[in-house]
């Protein structure tokens, strides 16, 4: 018998109390860092309970470049939402593993790794081949990381239905990361629609395959692990035996989303079999993630206690502020004003795309703010930054704009901007002049009320705060030829 159940004896009372009493260590990396998750539970219960130690079990090496799941607080791989600017963001607040967005193998495999001589992002670009225009040479950036800020601490996830192709793709990255994630749980169409994602809980026999190719002839030479996130089945027995055939092949992890194949993000997640599978990964030494429903990191300390988990996988919560990687301590959640300043320093840093930019964006932005209609309309990085108030990003605007040719804001001349487009139909019956007899409605001028400067607005002051910050701490951007490619 393990020692959670005489974990579980306390009370939720005494769960906050745990949560208030231990700190985090202080991190150098990260704003947000803080005590392993699972150690929060662990340390203070043996300190105050009469427990006996627990007794060792096995656990799966980690190879040398690899990393240890155990007491981690991880961004999830999200399509959209995953990219290279939203995982930066989510290491400035705290979290301690970011995974990439799925990305497919026949996407990986031609492409060709280089370095950006304008930003120093390693990048895997390649000609699109559903490209309409044949003669089109423009390529595509399949995949984009960052050498410095986040390669020890990235996992790329990869979609795959074929171990072979597999072990093509996860080559190309290995080495630029620290694990390969196999994707065994998105149910959405583009996934499944190739024998991918979600698709593989039903041909179990060819994950597998799949999971000891990549444990066989790609972790040895790269030296990281393979891991794999999945989703409950039907019933608890069903999972059970998939779990059980999952660990057996040699992965350092394995992540559970907490919600059936059919089921979508807004339904409530179902954890009625996290702890079965916690206890099957324990015995078998492999790490244990939980995904589905986590908000914070002080709740995924909460739930790590309860369930007996290793660490947690933020998703959701984290696409509308990543400042929920951070601990109370240091300062829990940010104000959407700096966060947006924080990720939009990013975006336009590593030349993100806009229009995953304004995606994120409209997720950050709360709509009481009242400018989701003029963001959608934004044509550049510069329309942006004007509408926020960034004024410090004003040139790295307009120079990213250049590279990606996207258009410079243009506003029409002061005494045009109230006047009729030629053509206007008058209302009928209307005689020339008529609008003019018509009493127009005064405001005393005690009562006026003058226009408010942009800078007086506190939700700009604390984007351009957050701007200046971050680009106070920028890195240098790394030379090409410094760089192996």
């Amino acid at each position: 018998m393990t020692w959670f159940p005489r974990l579980l004896s306390c009370t939720r009372p005494r769960i906050r109390t745990i949560m208030t009493t231990v700190a985090p260590p202080p991190d150098k990396t990260a704003t947000g860092a803080a005590a392993p998750i699972a150690a929060l539970a662990t340390a203070s219960a043996t300190a105050t309970m009469d427990t006996p130690a627990p007794t060792p079990t096995p656990r799966v090496p980690i190879p040398p470049r690899g990393v240890d799941y155990r007491g981690k607080l991880v961004l999830a791989p999200m399509v959209r939402s995953g990219e290279l600017p939203s995982r930066l963001t989510a290491l400035h607040y705290g979290a301690d593993l970011v995974w990439g967005p799925e990305t497919v193998d026949h996407s990986m495999i031609g492409t060709t790794r280089r370095v950006n001589p304008r930003t120093g992002m390693i990048e895997w670009t390649r000609i699109p081949t559903n490209n309409k225009k044949v003669d089109s040479t423009v390529e595509s950036v399949i995949f984009r990381i960052d050498p410095v800020r986040e390669a020890s601490r990235l996992i790329f996830q990869l979609g795959t239905s074929d171990p072979a192709r597999a072990v093509e793709a996860a080559r190309l990255v290995a080495p630029d990361c620290v694990g390969i994630d196999v994707n065994a749980g998105c149910p959405k169409p583009f996934s499944t629609s190739g024998g991918m994602g979600a698709a593989l809980l039903k041909t179990p026999d060819k994950l597998v395959a799949i999971l000891e190719a990549l444990v066989r002839d790609v972790a040895p030479a790269a030296q990281i692990g393979i891991s794999v996130k999945i989703r409950i089945l039907e019933t608890p027995a069903e999972t059970e035996v998939l779990v059980r055939r999952l660990v057996a092949t040699g992965i350092t992890g394995l992540t559970l989303h907490c919600r059936t194949p059919d089921m979508r993000k807004t339904a409530r997640a179902i954890r009625g079999q996290v702890r079965m599978v916690a206890d099957v990964c324990r015995e078998a030494g492999v790490a244990f993630l939980l995904n589905g429903d986590v908000e914070t990191r002080s709740h995924a300390a909460e739930l790590a206690y309860e369930f007996g988990t290793d660490g947690a996988m933020i998703a959701t919560a984290a696409e509308s502020n990543p400042s929920c990687f951070r601990s109370n301590a240091a300062g829990g959640l940010a104000s959407w004003e700096e966060v947006v300043g924080k990720y939009l320093t990013y975006a336009i840093e590593v030349e993100n795309k806009l229009q995953n930019t304004k995606y994120l964006l409209a997720q950050m932005v709360p709509g009481k703010a009242g400018i989701h209609p003029k963001l959608h309309g934004c044509k550049s990085y510069r329309h942006i930054i004007e509408l926020l108030g960034c004024t410090d990003l004003v040139d790295r605007a307009a120079a990213v704009d250049a590279v990606l040719n996207l258009p410079p804001p243009v506003a029409p001349p002061p005494q045009l901007a109230a006047a009729k487009p030629s053509g206007t139909k008058r209302k009928r019956g209307a005689a020339a002049g008529a609008s003019h007899d018509k009493k127009k409605k005064t405001v005393p001028s005690a009562q006026a009320k003058p226009p408010r400067s942009r800078s007086a607005s506190p939700a700009r002051e604390a984007i351009e705060a957050a701007v200046g910050a971050a680009a106070a701490v920028a890195p240098q951007p790394v030379a090409a030829s410094s760089v192996a490619v």
